[in-house]
């Protein structure tokens, strides 16, 4: 048994360094501080880890309640004109019911769709008044859930969470492409969400499959996060070797190249600002505990989120280097 534990202790710690030392974002920047310390001849800066990201809140702290609407087959039938029974039969069957949160969203939109349209044509004039009442009922009874099924449909969606997971390492490698189709997958989401009440806008099963597919490839938003936390945490080492040297004009500091740093920032605030407008833009009240994550984590505009965070000292680190004169090789 002892044996066992020590294995498992080896392995937790041989994935513990691999997780740190070898990515390449913190080698990045511990090839950026080596050059600090030799350019200022000083001992060597002491490292601390960055430390992860919050927890995404739990399910049920994430979802909204929306009552089950129940209504009989023979009215469902009563509204056949409204083309909603084969769609409602296939809602109401084994593979229907547990159905991924993506289809659930896809199937309460048709029958929104179908039945709105039934509203707004000569079908209510050839119905009953039971019937009539029926369906503007339950027309608007759909109308009222819909934006919180949307919202259920994304929140709840393993795409989705996945995003947002722990069990990630920073961002690297940031070019153009790294994004592209995630921010495709965000986009169509986007469209679906701001079309949720667009009777003549059609969505595609097999597109928003295909995006929420490439949406779990990689937890995007944690590797952004993780990025911005291991950048702000090296600059801020690197902030405090720099404001201890009492004479800059003694001391060059070698050219830094920052091009990396600045696709950082940009895909960084190019991913945000998607994410955030896609939680903005749900008609819902959105839950207290996603409020909160948004809030701390996400925000473009708490001085306290990482983006915050990193901007601030990315100035410091700015002002605080153009304190030294550029040695004459670079």
């Amino acid at each position: 048994m002892a044996q066992w534990r020590n294995l498992s202790l080896a392995i937790t710690l041989s994935a513990f360094l691999v997780g740190c030392g070898d990515n390449p974002a913190e080698q990045q920047w511990q090839r950026y501080q080596q050059q600090l310390v030799d350019d200022l001849e000083v001992e060597d800066i002491q490292r601390v880890d960055p430390g992860n990201i919050g927890d995404f809140p739990q399910r049920p702290d994430r979802l909204i309640d929306i009552p089950e609407t129940r209504d009989s087959l023979l009215n469902v039938y009563a509204l056949r004109e409204c083309q909603i029974t084969s769609l409602v039969a296939a809602r109401n069957n084994q593979l229907g019911r547990v159905a991924p949160p993506s289809q659930q969203w896809l199937y309460e939109r048709t029958l929104w769709q179908r039945l709105s349209a039934c509203l707004n044509s000569e079908v209510p004039e050839q119905l009953s008044d039971e019937d009539r009442t029926r369906l503007v009922h339950l027309t608007a009874t759909k109308t009222e859930q819909l934006p919180a099924v949307s919202w259920n449909a994304i929140f709840d969606s393993s795409e989705w969470v996945k995003s947002f997971s722990r069990a990630s390492q920073p961002l690297t490698n940031v070019d153009e492409s790294t994004i592209a189709s995630q921010l495709d997958a965000i986009n169509y989401l986007q469209q679906m969400t701001d079309h949720q009440f667009d009777r003549d806008w059609q969505q595609n099963s097999a597109t928003l499959e295909n995006h929420l597919k490439n949406l779990q490839e990689r937890p995007m938003t944690a590797e952004v996060l993780r990025a911005l936390l291991l950048a702000t945490q090296r600059l801020t080492e690197a902030n405090t070797l720099l404001a201890q040297q009492s004479d800059a004009t003694t001391r060059c500091l070698s050219h830094w190249e920052s091009r990396s740093l600045d696709r950082l920032a940009s895909t960084a605030k190019q991913w945000l600002t998607a994410i955030n407008r896609l939680i903005d833009a749900q008609q819902v009240d959105k839950p207290m505990a996603i409020h909160r994550y948004q809030s701390r984590w996400l925000s473009i505009e708490n001085a306290q989120a990482p983006w915050g965070q990193f901007q601030q000292t990315l100035t410091e680190h700015q002002a605080l280097r153009a304190r030294f004169t550029p040695c004459a090789d670079n």
